[in-house]
């Protein structure tokens, strides 16, 4: 639990970066843009070499926050009246 703890503290929340968006390192690149190019087929490799910057740890770091996000949601179901 604490290494995720660490991960997560790769992703950064900054009003003045990306209208507030969570980012990776404080950098112009956030995490719904990491998720987004990985569900479309982008691997890791094309984006550190697009994203020099980007560490292998901060993909792990993305989807550790992630995580942590979908184990907070909950459902509430509720019945369509017609």
């Amino acid at each position: 639990m604490l290494e995720n703890q660490n991960l997560i503290s790769r992703i950064t929340v900054n009003p003045k970066i990306m209208a507030g968006k969570p980012t990776i390192r404080g950098m112009r690149i956030t995490v719904e843009h990491i998720l987004s190019a990985l569900a479309g087929g982008i691997v890791e490799k094309e984006l550190i070499d697009e994203y020099p910057e980007l560490e292998k740890e901060d993909f792990q770091a993305v989807f550790a926050y992630v995580a942590e996000l979908v184990k907070e949601e909950q459902i509430f179901p509720f019945k369509i009246c017609a």
